[in-house]
């Protein structure tokens, strides 16, 4: 029999998950992965940051959002026990949780709470969330009877549309500003948007892979000569910092822990699509035991190492899906590569100094890098429903739960006469639209259409006989 380290290496695979690169080359290809990342590591804490007033504690956060991407690249590539894929996949902080998120410290900052209430919160929401994502982590192929591929585009399409307020509201000058909606902020974000466009249409494969770190650098650069970035903001910064477990403490409140629980459950289901893409990319098996437990151990270490985030400082992590273009483009599918990436992210994230580098970044620089971003979060959610049969159920299922998502996303009075249990819950618009898709796909009656296809599907399922 065959085994999976003398299986073939697929078409433009130089180097298998288990081949060993000499360091030069394992160095350059962590490279491509760090910069095809750094920015999705860093925005989430940015962003959270800004929005909730955080201040002078924004660096340390981002240094600690580095240091465990980093911590849990090593646990995911490297698979300690049962924890990890054991695949070169890369881990970062997830955008799926802004929203929650901020939802929560909003919760917390109206009620008359310290930037240390705020992220005592988030972060004990977030340490009990996980333990969610490690339980579901071994029940992954009961999951798929529930969280279809339509709730999941459903969400993940959602999460980014309901996102895009955040970008263009940065983009115009950011909340509060005195100059919101100036026509310099505008054509600053407009200028970065241009930039990421234009190189991700490059044939140059790295120009496009840092498409939007190079349009946040122009941004930057112009923002400067225009006497829009404070300088003397990076100051004071210690040289090196220690990673402090608990360094805020930890809070709890039920009605906020619900959208945060039930995200858990959705990234469950998108890391299943990320190590399925990343297995297939890298001539690993997509099907039998060995596929299995690489997904199972995945879906765990996303659980573990978001855990590791809340206790040290920092945002849940999940399992980051532009990677498997770095594999794809590099040819190197090396699991060894990944400890060097998981190198380099923790070495930045030792140096304050680095992380308030992008402090500095300017709100519509920043704005019209994540609108960009967000909006390609929702377009990887419509794709996913474009790539499903269109059934009438199908229909009404994503008819009533964009309704009811983004209903609620732009009017959230319409809540308020609710208890305040209720609203604190029903009023993410990711959990209303994913609550909704659910209940729907398991109670509406299926028609002539939903039949044949699931019976097509058990066909297919079948093994073939001789």
């Amino acid at each position: 029999m065959t085994g999976a380290r003398d299986l073939p290496k697929p078409s433009g695979i130089i180097f298998g998950l288990h081949d060993r690169p000499d360091p030069m080359t394992s160095l350059l290809a962590a490279s491509q992965h760090v910069l095809a990342s750094i920015v999705g590591i860093v925005t989430p804490t940015l962003i959270i940051g800004g929005a909730l007033g955080l201040g002078s504690y924004v660096p340390y956060l981002i240094s600690m959002s580095l240091f465990v991407s980093g911590v849990a690249t090593f646990i995911q590539c490297r698979r300690i026990g049962p924890v990890g894929s054991g695949l070169l996949s890369l881990q970062g902080t997830s955008f799926a949780f802004l929203g929650a998120i901020l939802t929560a410290g909003f919760a917390v900052k109206g009620r008359g709470g310290t930037p240390e209430d705020i992220l005592a919160m988030i972060f004990g929401l977030c340490l009990a969330g996980c333990l969610i994502e490690v339980v579901l982590s071994q029940f992954v192929d009961k999951l798929k009877r529930i969280i279809t591929p339509t709730v999941t585009g459903i969400v993940i399409a959602v999460i980014g549309l309901s996102l895009v307020k955040v970008g263009f509201t940065d983009l115009a000058g950011g909340v509060g500003a005195k100059d919101l909606g100036s026509p310099v902020n505008l054509g600053l974000g407009l200028l970065v948007i241009a930039v990421i466009l234009a190189l991700s249409f490059q044939r140059n494969i790295y120009l496009r892979i840092s498409a939007v770190l190079i349009g946040l650098v122009t941004g930057f650069v112009v923002a400067a000569l225009l006497g829009k970035v404070n300088f003397g903001a990076i100051g004071g910064q210690p040289i090196f910092a220690l990673p402090r477990p608990f360094m805020f403490g930890l809070s709890f409140d039920w009605a906020l822990f619900l959208p945060i629980a039930f995200l858990y459950l959705v990234t469950a289901i998108e890391t299943t699509g990320d190590l399925t893409a990343n297995s297939t990319i890298s001539g690993e098996p997509v099907k039998g035991p060995l596929y299995m437990s690489r997904i199972k151990g995945g879906i765990l270490a996303d659980g573990v190492n978001s855990g590791l985030a809340a206790i040290f400082n920092t945002f849940p992590n999940t399992t980051f899906s532009q990677n498997n273009g770095v594999i794809q483009m590099t040819g190197i599918a090396s699991r060894h590569v990944g400890y060097y990436v998981a190198g380099i992210l923790v070495v930045l994230g030792l140096f304050p100094i680095f992380a308030a580098i992008f402090t500095l970044i300017p709100k519509p620089v920043l704005g019209g890098a994540t609108l960009v971003l967000f909006g390609s979060i929702a377009v990887a959610g419509i794709r996913i429903l474009a790539n499903q049969p269109i059934t009438r159920k199908a229909v009404y299922v994503m008819a009533v739960s964009f309704g009811l998502g983004l209903g609620v996303a732009l009017v959230p009075d319409a809540l308020k006469g609710l208890p305040d249990v209720a609203q604190k819950v029903l009023g993410s618009p990711i959990t209303l639209s994913g609550l909704a898709a659910i209940l729907m796909t398991l109670f509406l009656p299926d028609d002539a259409e939903d039949r044949a296809l699931a019976a097509d599907e058990e066909v297919s399922a079948k093994p073939a006989t001789a």
